[in-house]
């Protein structure tokens, strides 16, 4: 069972069963909310146990998604498509080995200039 937390421990994430693959993401919100890259895979609800959830903070980044983050560490969790039944789940918050692999990277149109992407894996324009 994948298991992981923010920083201080605070808020903790558990994954009945596997991970599914993740991307990266690219786009000028992810890259300002993170601090760079965001990669991370989704669960659907029913497989994802979230304890200290009272320690999250909601940031309501759209009209149609909330960004989720520790508000003591400020560690960045949580990507939450309002009324679809999954959330996206920071890889960085999982305790390793995380049994999955980066899948692809995505609104790569949107990248940050101070790098490039070579690992070979397919990137999708948005």
């Amino acid at each position: 069972m994948p298991k992981g937390s923010c920083l201080c421990g605070a808020i903790t994430i558990k994954v009945e069963g596997e991970l599914a693959p993740p991307d990266a993401c690219h786009c000028s919100q992810c890259r300002k909310q993170s601090g760079h890259v965001w990669a991370s895979t989704d669960v659907p609800e029913e497989r994802l146990t979230i304890t200290g959830a009272d320690n999250i903070t909601w940031y309501q980044a759209s009209e149609k998604v909330r960004r989720g983050f520790c508000k003591t560490c400020g560690s960045y969790l949580f990507w939450d498509p309002i009324h679809h039944p999954r959330t996206a789940v920071a890889m960085g918050a999982f305790d390793t080995p995380s049994g999955t692999q980066l899948e692809s990277h995505i609104y790569v149109a949107d990248k940050g200039d101070y790098y490039d992407i070579g690992d070979g894996l397919p990137q999708n324009a948005q």
